[in-house]
């Protein structure tokens, strides 16, 4: 049977059938019967096989993909007339117009598969991605980082929609409409780096240089970051806060959003979705909906919720990188911990003033953001020290194993 002939024609038959009210059927180049449709208005009530028994009134063939078809127009069974000619012209009008949708939601599919599997990873050819992208219209040449929109509340949500369309059909339209909000907030050219990749999840790659981001920039205060992972990230989510305003605005629902780093390459754009992905999912558990997170806002949670110990390890990085160039600073910090965050054995231990040991910490929090004598900040603060011991006690063990002279067998 041929499903690509039945999937593009049902809509127009469905339309067909209302418009003149009268039972309506696609048939494939055998004559095999793909589908048939009633009109929902049936002033009779004349069941299925009433219908068949009224004549053909009209066949339009039709063609899709190469593929040869007929749509079959039962005489109307409220006896409404309508010359054959201006009848065939309006059926041949409303059969190419579906097509032309079908070829178009076709398109649509093949750039959320595409958006979908090269964000699983499935797809790890990076030449083979850069041509199929190109051929969708995806342009990778800017770095790009994943910004991952939840609006299932919004797009799987029945209770918002009406019965007479299928129920992916109502799916596929609302994700739509939360596509184009996206589109028209950024002012994108196209939507072709928008895609709803299932579950009531948009994602959006979302060009994430300092030129694309100027508008949520604070030159002043940003700064940029040791890493280029985390590089323009809070410009990114200034625009993901804008957005998400726009979103719920428009959906009237619940909206969340996960923001994920820059990462090279449009391989790297995997890595993005998974940052944004657990940073969505902790952000939800832990600080709630109809917000926007961020793996370096999350506390404590990332630390411990991330799988990926090379993210922890770099999320771990980014928040003392402030510190990097004060020893001082850092070492002020163990003593701190050392002495189980008590300021006067920690002054005693530094031979300094208590005040300038609160004035150390009060730079600390300037610098990082992070209050050490606060404890969800003090516990974020020593797991990522402890995470960066770790790795350089690994790399300084490495290092003298190497120079180990090895026996001879």
């Amino acid at each position: 049977m041929n499903y690509g002939l039945e999937r593009a024609t049902r809509s127009v038959a469905e339309q067909i059938a209302d418009l003149l009210n009268t039972r309506v059927e696609v048939a494939d180049e055998r004559g095999t019967i793909l589908t048939t449709c009633l009109p929902h208005r049936r002033p009779h009530q004349l069941s299925l096989t009433e219908h068949a028994r009224v004549a053909p009134y009209l066949r339009v063939p039709l063609t899709v993909g190469g593929e040869q078809g007929e749509l079959i127009v039962g005489q109307p069974a409220n006896g409404e007339t309508m010359s054959p000619g201006v009848a065939r012209v309006l059926l041949e009008l409303m059969v190419n117009q579906s097509l032309v949708q079908a070829q178009l939601q076709n398109q649509h599919e093949l750039k959320n598969t595409f958006i979908h599997d090269l964000l699983r990873g499935i797809l790890c050819d990076e030449g083979a991605i850069l041509r199929e992208g190109q051929i969708l219209g995806m342009d990778f040449t800017p770095p790009r980082a994943v910004i991952l929109i939840d609006a299932a509340d919004y797009i799987l949500d029945p209770g918002q929609r009406s019965c007479s369309t299928s129920r992916e059909t109502r799916i596929r339209r609302y994700a739509q409409a939360v596509v184009r909000c996206v589109v028209e907030f950024f002012h994108l050219p196209s939507e072709t780096i928008c895609a709803h990749i299932g579950d009531g999840t948009v994602a959006v790659l979302k060009a994430s240089s300092t030129q694309d981001l100027v508008p949520w920039a604070d030159l002043a205060n940003d700064g940029t970051a040791a890493n280029p992972s985390w590089a323009n990230l809070n410009a990114l989510k200034r625009a993901g806060n804008a957005l998400l305003t726009r979103l719920r605005a428009e959906t009237d629902s619940t909206i969340s959003v996960g923001i994920g780093r820059y990462h090279p390459s449009v391989l790297g754009l995997a890595r993005s979705y998974e940052d944004a992905r657990a940073a969505l999912a902790l952000g939800r558990r832990f600080h709630g909906e109809n917000r926007v997170h961020c793996l370096d806002t999350l506390g404590v949670a990332a630390l411990v919720g991330v799988q990926d110990e090379e993210t922890k390890l770099g999320l771990a990085r980014h928040l003392l990188s402030p510190l990097d160039e004060e020893p001082e600073l850092l070492d002020t910090l163990e003593r701190f911990f050392d002495h189980n965050c008590a300021p006067s054995e920690t002054a005693a231990a530094l031979s300094i003033h208590r005040n300038t040991l609160g004035y150390r910490l009060d730079k600390i929090a300037s610098l990082s953001g992070l209050d050490a004598r606060h404890f969800d900040d003090a516990v974020q603060i020593r797991l990522a020290l402890l995470l960066r011991s770790l790795h350089g006690v690994d790399a300084d063990c490495a290092t003298a194993q190497s120079r180990v002279p090895q026996r001879s067998a």
